[in-house]
């Protein structure tokens, strides 16, 4: 045997060593080779085919999977499969790397709990699992020092709930913690302080209570700070001040109370501060104006006071000032017009007086100015759109006088001017109307005089125009330059001369107001020829003539007024054939004959018939007309034969007395009739419902048929007629005695009015004691809340559509003052055409689902118990705009904590939209039918949209012509 040399020894101990390795590494990479193959089989949706050569074949190919990465060693160092939208359970097998140290799942639709094992990630450094599903507590594996080499940490926009770990400060090499837009809960954990090397820290949109940690001045490399959309109380801690390094600050939508701290100021590296809708008080600390480097400043929404400085002039670099919905007195301060970079001025709703500073938009860039519900004064200063970048100026309700300058009536980039409600006068500058992008243009109320038919209009972009309530004379124009005019109202002033033939070339025209004024002459024909308008007022002017027939071809028409003229002749038949119309006031003209025994006059009241020679052959005395002599003998003969029938009906002894007895409670007819159940009140506002259903239908829909869907004081079922094929749908209330007293009279009204290709419609009525039915027409369809998740871009876009086309109507144009409660996809029926269709209850009952609906819809001001108005449902559609961009419910945000609480499915939008995580919204639209790409900037504005509608303060939030009218056309800028 060869003797063994010491070079021999070395090359056996090496061949060893390598061996062991290479079947170290081997053992590792089938074990990193399973654990792959396991995450990828607990994927259900990969629509973009990213793990799709992640296949079984050997260990050995791993490090080419599509999303891996390996060391030199071939061992798996990083897995990112970042926006693929893939879609499963997340598996625990891909939190099992032995050696991985980045890990990104983030932006995709993963769901379920995370498991961790702290012993095999201990060299994890970077971990995003953000915008997915997940569900569960945070795993308290997580916050351990065994991840104490982790640096970044991502989870945000998922559905994590309960507290957040008090151990978390143990993280102490952490950087970057987001655990905003979730459902977290409970106090922020004081160990937090103890994560000395954080730079990025944010909480926002959940639901934490309590302080602030007054230690987090230990946090000294904190550069961003975002604990925003909480329910954080208390003071802003004094000592925030020490945290020179910050860059952003935001507070926002909290419940803070106190006064700014001064040490704020100490601050000078802070470029973002946002304190807004809190309980702040006091005035604005002197050393805020020494944040030199301020780029936005947020105070607005709380209750400040005292006077706005003029250090402000400090702020060179500012662009964002929005100090509106305070108590603010005392002037603008002259020093604000130069601040160079200054774009947005919002002031709006404080108590400030005196003059705006003379020089403001000369040096400044200013795109949007709103001064509105103040106590300002003096004129409008010329220099406002020296910039010629100024988009919007909102300057209405102050008490400004003077006349338009005209340097601003040069300012070609503006799209929505309203100096309504002050005391402006002179004349409307010609340059004012030929500003091409102006599409909202209100100067009424104000003391405005001369003519405005002078002058070529071209206005291309205009569709709201309002000079009403000033002291312009003379003809109308031929033309406003515009084929978009929605809104006309020239009422109020000293218009004279006939009414333009040229209004037929305004096919979008919903609205028109001429009243007030000194027309003279017919009405033309052409005006009939606008197919959208809704609201057509005339009243007191000196227009003479007859009724044109062709007014019954209006196929939307719901308010006409034409009292107070000259008018005369009999009224057309075909009028009262119009179907939309709800509203008609005829009064003081000298018209004769008699009413149209249709629909449309059914409502109408004595006042809007007076001062003319009308009679009524139905011989009902509600609206004050003496009967026509011709029907006398009719209403006679009716009474012998109902003294017949009851005499008849008596002799027989039958169980049901078959007499119906028939008058007209506010126009609509009223059947009465008894059977063993009692004494029954029976309307219809529909004929072919009056002709088809019958109580026995009602009764027993409600004894056999499906339930629907559940109230709290009232059940839906499907329902069908026992003699024909005819559908529909009735709800029982279980007892009327718990509505309020006029619940009966609004749901009338309800019934005549609430007429709309977007709203189901209320067919009949049903009374009988306590009980109450309401029979509503058959619409085939899938409630919202049931295919939200399932539905393309363009059907989701359409749904809005709709839903905003009916609460328009409700607002704007059907003329009925009532109000139908939140709006959430409970109530909306979309067909397979994607067609949504409002199912909505009278005043009174209410939307409550038995806790299937969260409170969400529900907007704050009536959370609180405070007055209920339009803006109230403005609110609840815009949480719905936002359940249709996300694919997130409200109780999925909730994860099912049965509290009501704040509307977190809002401040988690908002978080995720101001801190531009806007990627998000696009991956949850990538359903089926869509490119995100195609629609990113739809999408984008939609949520913009949806952000205003649900602004805390009402009157921030748009109204439903504007709504409507952005979805539309994407132009969203609200006062």
């Amino acid at each position: 045997m060869a003797k063994e040399t010491p070079t021999t020894s070395k090359f056996l101990s090496f061949m060893c060593l390598f061996m062991f390795m290479l079947n170290f590494q081997s053992s590792h990479g089938e074990q990193e080779y399973k654990l792959l193959l396991s995450f990828k089989a607990s994927i259900h949706f990969d629509p973009l085919h990213s793990l799709s050569n992640w296949v079984n074949t050997s260990s050995d190919t791993i490090c080419k999977w599509h999303g891996v990465v390996c060391d030199n060693w071939s061992h798996v160092n990083s897995v990112s499969l970042s926006g693929k939208n893939i879609s499963g359970e997340i598996s625990s097998s891909i939190l099992q790397l032995p050696h991985v140290t980045n890990l990104d799942l983030s932006n995709n639709q993963l769901v379920g709990d995370i498991v961790f094992n702290s012993q095999v990630l201990s060299s994890l450094r970077y971990l995003n699992l953000s915008n997915n599903n997940l569900t569960g507590s945070l795993p308290q594996s997580l916050f351990s020092t065994s991840f104490i080499n982790l640096e970044t940490l991502d989870l945000v926009n998922n559905m994590f709930s309960g507290k957040i770990p008090d151990q978390i400060g143990l993280l102490s090499s952490l950087k970057y913690l987001d655990l905003g837009g979730n459902v977290l809960v409970g106090k922020i954990p004081n160990s937090i302080t103890n994560m000395t090397c954080l730079e990025y820290l944010t909480l926002a949109s959940n639901q934490l209570v309590g302080e602030i940690p007054t230690e987090i001045f230990r946090m000294k490399k904190l550069k961003y700070i975002y604990l925003g959309y909480n329910n954080l109380s208390g003071e802003i801690p004094k000592n925030i001040g020490k945290l020179f390094s910050l860059n952003h600050l935001n507070l926002a939508y909290n419940n803070l109370t106190g006064t700014i701290p001064e040490s704020l100021g100490n601050l000078t590296s802070l470029q973002y501060l946002f304190l807004y809708q809190n309980k702040l008080t006091g005035p604005i600390p002197q050393t805020i104006f020494e944040l030199k480097n301020l780029i936005s400043l947020d105070l607005s929404d709380n209750s400040l006071s005292g006077e706005i400085s003029n250090l402000v002039v400090h702020l060179q670099k500012l662009e964002i000032l929005q100090l509106f919905s305070n108590n603010f007195t005392g002037k603008i301060p002259n020093t604000i017009a130069s601040l160079p970079h200054l774009q947005v001025l919002q002031l709006w709703s404080n108590k400030l007086t005196g003059e705006i500073p003379q020089e403001l938009g000369k040096n400044n860039n200013l795109t949007i100015l709103d001064l509105s519900s103040n106590n300002l004064t003096g004129k409008i200063p010329n220099s406002l759109c020296a910039s010629k970048n100024l988009y919007k100026l909102i300057l209405f309700s102050n008490s400004f006088k003077g006349e338009i300058p005209k340097e601003l009536t040069s300012c070609r980039t503006l799209q929505r001017v309203r100096l309504q409600n002050n005391n402006l006068s002179g004349k409307l500058p010609f340059e004012m109307t030929k500003l091409p992008l102006i599409y909202l243009l209100d100067i009424s109320g104000n003391k405005l005089s001369g003519r405005i038919d002078d002058r070529k209009w071209n206005m291309p972009s205009l569709q709201m125009l309002n000079l009403a309530n000033n002291n312009f004379s003379g003809e109308l124009p031929n033309s406003f330059g515009t084929e978009k005019l929605e809104g006309l109202d020239l009422s109020e002033n000293q218009f004279s001369g006939n009414i333009p033939i040229s209004f037929r070339n305004l096919p979008e025209l919903v609205q028109l107001k001429l009243n007030n004024n000194k027309f003279f002459g017919n009405i033309p024909e052409e005006l009939f020829k606008c197919n959208k308008l809704v609201a057509l007022d005339l009243s007191n002017n000196q227009l003479s003539g007859k009724i044109p027939a062709k007014l019954a071809e209006m196929p939307v028409l719901g308010l006409l007024d034409l009292s107070e003229n000259q008018f005369s002749g009999e009224i057309p038949k075909s009028l009262g054939s119009i179907e939309s119309l709800v509203e008609v006031n005829i009064s003081f003209n000298h018209f004769h004959g008699s009413l149209p025994s249709t629909e449309a006059f059914f409502a109408i009241n004595a006042s809007s018939v007076a001062g003319n020679n009308l009679c009524d052959h139905n011989g009902d005395d509600s609206n004050g007309l003496p009967p026509c002599k011709s029907d006398q003998f009719n209403s006679t003969t009716l009474f012998v034969l109902i003294c017949f029938l009851l005499g008849f009906v008596a002799l027989v002894g039958a169980g049901f007395l078959l007499v119906f007895i028939r008058r007209r409670k506010k126009g609509v007819e009223i059947r009465r009739f008894e059977n063993e159940d009692g004494s029954w009140e029976v309307m219809f506002f529909d004929s072919k419902g009056l002709k088809l259903i019958n109580v026995e239908d009602v009764l027993s829909s409600v004894k056999e048929g499906k339930v629907i869907s559940k109230g709290k004081n009232w059940v839906s079922y499907e329902g069908k007629c026992v003699s024909n094929e005819m559908q529909f749908v009735v709800k029982e209330i279980s007892d009327l005695n718990y509505l309020p007293l006029s619940f009966w009279d609004d749901a009338v009204e309800f019934g005549k009015k609430v007429r709309h290709v977007n709203i189901v419609k209320l067919i009949g009525m049903f009374k009988c004691g306590k009980r109450g039915y309401l029979v509503y027409e058959n619409e085939e369809g899938k409630k919202l809340s049931e295919i939200v998740y399932n539905l393309s871009w363009e059907r989701r876009k359409k749904i809005a559509v709709g839903v905003a086309k009916a609460i328009k109507f409700l607002q704007c144009e059907c003329l009925w003052n009532g109000l139908v409660g939140e709006v959430s996809p409970e109530i909306v029926l979309v067909d397979g055409k994607g067609v949504a269709r409002l199912m909505l209850n009278p005043p009174g009952i209410g939307t409550d689902f038995k806790g299937f609906v969260s409170s969400a819809y529900v907007a704050p001001e009536e959370r609180k118990g405070k007055d209920v108005t339009e803006k109230s449902e403005i609110y609840g559609f815009g949480v719905m705009v936002i359940e249709l961009l996300t694919g997130r419910s409200p109780l999925d945000i909730e994860a099912g904590n049965g509290i009501h609480h704040k509307n977190n499915i809002v401040e988690w939008a908002r978080y995720c939209y101001s801190d531009c995580h806007i990627d998000t919204w696009i991956d949850h639209v990538i359903m089926k039918g869509g490119d995100a790409s195609t629609y990113e900037n739809d999408i984008v504005e939609t949520m913009n949209l949806a952000l205003h509608c649900t602004a805390t303060d009402p009157t921030a939030r748009p109204c439903a012509r504007d709504v409507l009218k952005a979805l539309e056309t994407n132009t969203f800028t609200f006062c």
